[in-house]
């Protein structure tokens, strides 16, 4: 995949008239970001970058607002991010068939927008999704992590098991209440669907874990990465991060993990005629106060 609360626009499926609702794909380097939404100190953020953006190449008095499918936390990358953003039919029209060029000309070069279309009725970047995949890298390597890719594996001073990893794993697949692997909010609900929670060694010898589900809370894939790693290294044993999943409080020995080995892979939608009604259903499972920060 909370701090602060999403906008207004989060919550609209219709477009108001005169208005036309814009997908963009996007990815990110979140070394240098504090996470995908803006923050009343001004820090340096996704959101904030590309709105900026956004508002200079389209010569625009007004800040238009993003919305986006799972907001990041500082230090984590996406290269398969989802946002929405509605801008004004005549400015869409203007604009639309440089837009993604002079985008490219304005942000830093640790954000890019790959494309900008129209969006389908009924489409919302964050209520219409139904699942986010993300990946986490590890390397228990001795010598520790490649130079080139120090910013997006973390390095495990002990030798892992994966087989164990995935045994654990197993385990807190499926609909849980994931309240012991999240950072807690008042009034947000912790109950997740995990569809998908495994590992894999590449070629290079980097562990990746895939983690898929159709929602996260805050903290929750760095949560469950640092308990398997305490499986993996032979700490705990392979029964341990289901046992604390069912006992359903914070654990002072899950270890939220780095934020720079994780990133969002990818994000998906239903079918174009099933937006508007996903968007529907989601609300009505989590009517949430807020959520900021993921994952």
């Amino acid at each position: 995949m909370f701090e602060r609360i999403y906008g207004v626009t989060d919550q609209r499926d219709d477009v108001r008239p005169g208005f036309v609702r814009v997908r963009l794909d996007l990815s990110y380097d979140g070394k240098d970001f504090s996470g995908w939404a803006k923050q009343a100190r001004g820090q340096r953020t996704v959101q904030g970058e590309i709105e900026d953006a956004l508002r200079t190449v389209t010569r625009s008095q007004e800040t238009y607002e993003l919305t986006v499918a799972g907001r990041t936390d500082a230090g984590v990358h996406a290269r398969g991010q989802v946002a929405h953003v509605d801008l004004p039919v005549t400015l869409w029209e203007e604009h639309r068939e440089k837009l993604l060029r002079r985008l490219a000309g304005r942000l830093s070069h640790d954000v890019r927008v790959w494309s900008v279309a129209e969006a389908p009725a009924g489409f919302n970047a964050r209520f219409s999704a139904i699942w986010r995949r993300y990946a986490y890298r590890v390397t228990d390597h001795p010598g520790g992590v490649d130079p080139l890719l120090r910013g997006h594996v973390l390095w495990h001073d002990w030798a892992l098991d994966m087989d164990a990893m995935n045994a654990a794993a197993e385990r807190l697949v499926g609909e849980h209440d994931f309240a012991a692997y999240c950072k807690k909010r008042d009034g947000a609900t912790t109950i997740r669907t995990l569809q998908e929670l495994r590992w894999q060694r590449r070629p290079d010898g980097i562990l990746e874990a895939t983690v898929k589900a159709d929602a996260f809370c805050h903290n929750m894939v760095r949560s469950l990465v640092g308990a398997l790693l305490f499986v993996g290294d032979g700490h705990r044993p392979v029964e341990w991060p289901g046992k604390v999943l069912a006992a359903g409080v914070r654990d002072s020995a899950v270890h939220v993990v780095r934020p720079h080995g994780l990133t969002l892979e990818e994000v998906g939608y239903p079918a174009d005629d099933q937006l508007a009604a996903r968007s529907r259903e989601a609300r009505n499972k989590r009517s949430l106060p807020g959520s900021t920060g993921c994952c």
